[in-house]
């Protein structure tokens, strides 16, 4: 079946929905078989190392960039149409949104979409986490912290009504970022083999840039074929956390691509878990560790609306199209994640030592 004889069966919202729930299964078992987490990622590189966990999200991250721009240069996606891309972006959101995020990743062990994941593997810790996270983003796109993110976010933002690409900002032609990818996705390799990671774990590494490719080509289908306009968008979870969060809540939220990432996601991720023996239910520890997890989830849940997507929705989904704030948020993502691993988690093992 096509998409258009599905559209015309069941309509174009449920296609959406439908769209977004193949994205995020896919996701789901790509992301629990790899053990994708720029969390971790930060951590093992503000300790010094080029391990595994940096290996995983650097093929993660470049196989988008070569899916994603790899599908434009064959004309099955154009990036200047995603919604990233065609509404204004706020630097001032990327910086302090990003910052945010990054230290609340670090204390929940764990960014929204490694949340999710780890949720539908029975981890408790991370079902109580990700439900405040997308509680407080939804506080702040809709509700009593709203007012504060708009006016952190007009602090600063991109001229002309539009985010900025930063391939056309740069002067380079449209296939420098096919380029850039298989050059980064060469050195992911590089610090693979160095580790010693097992074919499997990179081929599903490579899956969940894969499925952040699918999200993108789909929605734009969508869009050549729809009465209605159909926001162009992929994998990211601040927004969805919050719309899916209120679809349970509040029956007159409308289905869309959002309402069927989140389900999909978790669906795929427990499936992945429960064929490989690894689903087991967590809780947390003690108190301190849930006052910790929950301190950084809220973070989160904040500064990844106000920078206008989290770790998957800037670092990979809106990297891969070249969004300037989205690079912007993602080195902001580090950094903060580094400072707070440093200053947390290093000088409380130093302590111990």
């Amino acid at each position: 079946m096509d998409l258009l004889t599905l559209v015309e069966r069941i309509g174009e919202a449920p296609a959406a929905a439908l769209l977004g729930l193949m994205t995020g299964v896919i996701f789901g078992v790509a992301a629990q078989r790899s053990r994708f987490c720029l969390r971790a990622a930060t951590v093992e590189f503000a300790r010094g190392r080029m391990g595994d966990k940096v290996a995983v999200w650097l093929l993660t991250f470049s196989t988008a960039v070569v899916w994603v721009q790899g599908a434009q240069y064959l004309g099955l996606f154009r990036a200047e149409d995603a919604r990233i891309m065609a509404v204004p972006g706020s630097w001032s959101g990327a910086v302090i949104g990003g910052l945010l995020f990054g230290v609340g990743m670090v204390l929940a062990r764990g960014c929204s979409g490694r949340l999710l994941v780890l949720a539908a593997t029975g981890n408790l810790r991370s079902v109580v986490s990700g439900l405040v996270f997308a509680v407080v983003a939804q506080m702040s796109l809709s509700g009593w912290l709203a007012p504060t993110r708009d006016k952190l976010a007009a602090l600063s933002v991109t001229a002309g009504g539009q985010n900025m690409d930063l391939l056309a900002a740069l002067g380079l032609p449209d296939i420098a970022g096919l380029m850039f990818g298989i050059v980064v996705a060469g050195v992911a390799l590089a610090v693979a083999a160095h580790n010693r990671i097992g074919g499997w774990r990179l081929i599903f590494a490579s899956g969940v840039g894969f499925a952040v490719a699918v999200g993108w080509v789909s929605t734009y289908a969508l869009s050549q074929i729809a009465f209605d306009p159909v926001a162009i968008e992929s994998a990211t979870f601040t927004g969805p956390s919050a719309n899916t969060l209120m679809f349970f809540l509040d029956h007159t939220t409308v289905l869309e691509f959002d309402i069927g990432l989140v389900p999909g996601v978790f669906l795929g991720a427990f499936v992945a878990s429960w064929l490989t023996g690894e689903f087991k239910f967590q809780g947390f520890e003690d108190e301190a560790n849930m006052r910790r997890a929950l301190t950084g989830a809220a973070l989160m849940g904040f500064g990844g609306m106000l920078a206008g997507g989290c770790a998957i929705g800037n670092g990979v989904t809106g990297g891969s199209v070249f969004a300037g704030t989205a690079w912007l948020a993602l080195v902001c993502m580090w950094m903060g994640a580094m400072v707070t691993d440093v200053l947390v988690d290093q000088r409380g093992l130093r302590a111990t030592a």
